[in-house]
């Protein structure tokens, strides 16, 4: 057998190694020693291929027919890999922990226990820790609720409000939020200090690692790696940052598109840290899931950056239909167009209300002041344009349905279709449609909000606005403007006919450009859309 491609891990480590998928029958790919705990672990074993290995790219690349040799220890599990045929591996025995069981938190909780693991979910929130022992996922997300309830059966997976029953896990991620600082652009980091002094304080065994997966400004890994090494010098750190999106979110940890590793500058093959990683990933790596092995800065700015430029591609496309607007042109033909260059492609080119969230907005925000701090603001200063572009979107609706209704909205009722920021969750933070809802509000408008999904969470936050159980028909009752401002499946299949005779005067905006126009114009509407041309 021959060597094989160069192992390419964290800057400056690189060390000839036969890559997972070149040796047949011995643990990730030809590594017999290993160090104790969880290096003697039982590991997933790849066994030979020629169009699967880790190139100089620090990528592993998957190959066709993936298929793996039992380790000795472990779960004898069986996945389905990307071709669509059975593999079977083994999961090796190792305890996690999570620390945040917010919605990244619980999600890989539940995740990681579907892939065969023990693994303990910590949160100091008592409710939400109940709940969740209770099988009672506390947000929307389709799919995770039942996957959390098997977990729970099965006894692999349990929840608790103290750090002490994390102690004897062997990896640890960290999974809190970083939200934006207030009065300022800045990540607020101290729930993930929080996180990484508790962990030290209830006494991390030897061996552990601890992985974090949350979203930090660049050169909080290794400040981490610093305060561990001087006050848990028996553990070790890796960075793994997080791609989740909301309604998808479930099969974005199971099915990932990619998998980052970052670790310290000195790492090797062999490390602690390295191992646990693909112990952990064993199967999404028996999957063929690509794999990018990097230092702490690039796998912390790999998230930043991938949010940055997906941010920038929806404000593009915005900043298009406040061109076409003006025009007279039809920002979807444009975005047609543009979407047949392979160079730019048809994701994210989507014009309308724009993004929000919770990560999207703070995290470009927290990106450019990272960027300050380092003295390179300049390169990230277009992010305030794409903040800008994304913000105007908001009042441009306002600013519409402002002229539909003669350019005074008081006493007019404003039926709003969506609360939540994006179809399939209930997550309303900094929602573009709750934005316009209270802004119109606060003109005097009678606002109506309907959500398939969102409801408590709006009406929790804006206890002001109205609001209907009885659907998409409940909030138009009566009303002189209907806008569509989150694109649920359930308002892109309604009825204009059957809508019609509810409302006070059938004008449509939609915000989002994802009803049919015509079929709408037929039943009667007068319809509008960011972009688009008046018909």
């Amino acid at each position: 057998m021959t060597s094989g491609p160069t192992w390419t891990g964290a800057r400056g480590a690189e060390t000839s190694q036969s890559g997972p998928g070149e040796a047949s029958g011995t643990p990730l790919g030809g590594r017999q020693a290993r160090p104790a705990t969880i290096a003697s672990a039982g590991l997933v074993s790849y066994t030979s291929g020629p169009d699967r290995g880790t190139r100089d790219d620090g990528v592993v690349h998957p190959r066709s027919d993936s298929g793996f040799t039992r380790s000795r220890l472990g779960r004898l599990l069986v996945s389905t890999n990307l071709d669509g045929s059975a593999t079977s591996y083994d999961v090796a025995p190792l305890r996690l922990s999570v620390v945040g069981t917010g919605y990244l938190g619980a999600t890989h909780a539940v995740c990681m226990a579907e892939l065969g693991f023990d693994v303990v979910g910590v949160d100091v929130d008592a409710d939400k820790v109940a709940r969740l022992a209770a099988g009672v996922v506390p947000f929307f997300e389709p799919g995770l609720e039942e996957l959390l309830r098997k977990n729970l059966e099965a006894g692999r997976l349990t929840f608790s409000t103290s750090f002490a029953d994390a102690a004897d896990a062997d990896v640890h991620f960290v999974c809190v939020g970083t939200p934006q600082l207030p009065g300022g652009h800045a990540a607020d980091m101290r729930y993930v200090d929080a996180a990484v002094s508790n962990l030290i304080a209830v006494g991390l065994k030897a061996g552990s690692v601890v992985v974090g997966k949350s979203t930090v400004p660049a050169g909080t890994a290794a400040r981490l790696a610093e305060w561990l090494a001087r006050d848990a010098p028996q553990t070790h750190l890796a960075w793994n940052p997080e791609f989740l999106r909301e309604g998808f979110a479930v099969d974005d940890t199971l099915r990932p598109d990619r998998l980052v590793f970052g670790f310290a500058d000195d790492i090797t093959p062999d490390s602690p840290a390295v191992v646990a990683m693909e112990a952990v990933y064993g199967p999404l790596l028996a999957a063929g899931v690509p794999v990018v092995r990097t230092d702490f800065a690039t796998a912390e700015l790999v998230k930043v950056a991938a949010n940055a430029f997906l941010a920038t591609k929806i404000s593009f496309i915005n900043a298009m239909a406040e061109v076409c607007e003006a025009t007279g042109g039809d920002v979807l033909g444009l975005a047609r167009a543009l979407s047949y260059d392979p160079r730019i492609g048809g994701r994210f080119l989507a014009p309308g209300l724009g993004f929000g969230g919770g990560c999207l907005p703070k995290d470009i925000r927290a990106f450019q002041a990272r960027a300050d701090e380092l003295g390179v603001g300049a390169a990230l200063g277009f992010l305030a344009d794409v903040d800008a572009v994304n913000l105007r979107r908001r009042d441009r609706v306002v600013t519409l349905v402002t002229e539909l209704l003669g350019g005074d909205v008081t006493g007019k009722k404003v039926a709003i279709l969506g609360a939540a920021f994006k179809p399939n969750s209930d997550d309303i933070r900094d929602s573009p449609a709750l934005a316009v809802a209270e802004r119109l509000r606060r003109a005097g408008a009678t606002v109506t909000v309907y959500d398939p999904a969102a409801l408590a969470n709006a009406r929790r936050a804006y206890p002001e606005l109205n609001y209907t159980d009885e659907g998409a028909t409940g909030a138009a009752r009566g009303a002189h403007v209907v806008a569509h401002l989150t694109e649920w499946m359930e308002f892109r299949e309604l009825d204009p006919a059957v809508l019609r005779p509810v409302v006070a005067t059938p004008l449509l905006i939609d915000g989002r450009n994802a009803l049919d126009a015509r079929l709408w114009r037929e039943a009667g509407w007068t319809y509008h859309a960011l972009g688009r041309p008046r018909a």
